[in-house]
C-alpha cells in the first residue's frame, strides 16, 4: 500500500493542471512544466483536488504511484512558489561572483570556474561566500547546485569547500604526531 500515493494534492488557483494522453501539463505564475506519466498510474482531477489512481494488486503500480504523486505534487509547487537551494563556500579565499546566466568561482585553483546556469535557474550572490539557486523546476534545480558543489566538495578534515546551508559535514580528527619514544 502506498501511503504518500494516497495523500490528494490541492491545487492553488493560481496553477491549472491538465492531463491528456498520459502527459500531465501544469502551468502557473512562475512558469510551465510537464510530465510524461506512466501508464500503470493515473491522475483524477476534482475541482482543485488531485487524486492518484492505482492498481493495488500489481506492486509497479504501487511503487510508481507514489513517484508519480511527489513529482505532481513538486510541479504544482514550483509553478506556484518555486523552489530555492543556498550553497555557502568555506575556505580562505574562496568567492562567488553572479552575472546573468553565469557564475564565477574562486575556489583555490590556479584559475576561476566559470559555469553556465539551465535557463530554468536563476542566481544571486548576497555575499563573496553564499549563493542562492532559485528555479520552478525542482530537478533541474538540485542537479544545479549539485554540479555547482562537486566543483570542490566539502572535505573531512576542516570542512573547506562548497557545501548546501543546511548539511552538516562530518569532521575527522587530523593526525597525532607520533610520540617521543618511536
Amino acid at each position: 500500500m502506498s501511503r504518500v500515493a494516497k495523500n490528494p494534492i490541492t491545487i492553488p488557483d493560481t496553477a491549472s493542471v491538465t492531463v491528456d494522453n498520459n502527459i500531465v501539463k501544469v502551468k502557473g505564475t512562475k512558469g510551465e512544466l510537464e510530465f510524461n506519466m506512466h501508464s500503470l498510474v493515473s491522475l483524477e482531477i476534482n475541482e482543485n483536488v488531485i487524486t492518484v489512481n492505482y492498481d493495488e494488486e500489481n506492486q509497479q503500480s504501487i511503487a510508481l504511484a507514489g513517484t508519480t504523486r511527489s513529482i505532481v505534487n513538486n510541479m504544482v509547487i514550483g509553478v506556484t512558489e518555486g523552489f530555492e537551494k543556498k550553497l555557502e563556500l568555506i575556505g580562505v579565499g574562496y568567492r562567488a561572483k553572479a552575472s546573468g546566466k553565469l557564475l564565477e568561482l574562486t575556489l583555490g585553483f590556479s584559475h576561476p570556474i566559470k559555469y553556465q546556469l539551465p535557463d530554468e535557474v536563476e542566481v544571486e550572490t548576497p555575499s563573496q561566500t553564499e549563493v542562492v539557486l532559485k528555479s520552478y523546476n525542482k530537478q533541474i534545480l538540485g542537479q544545479a547546485a549539485a554540479e555547482i558543489r562537486a566543483f570542490r566538495p566539502p572535505e573531512p578534515y576542516k570542512g573547506k569547500g562548497v557545501r548546501y546551508s543546511d548539511e552538516q559535514v562530518k569532521r575527522k580528527e587530523a593526525k597525532k604526531a607520533a610520540g617521543a619514544g618511536a
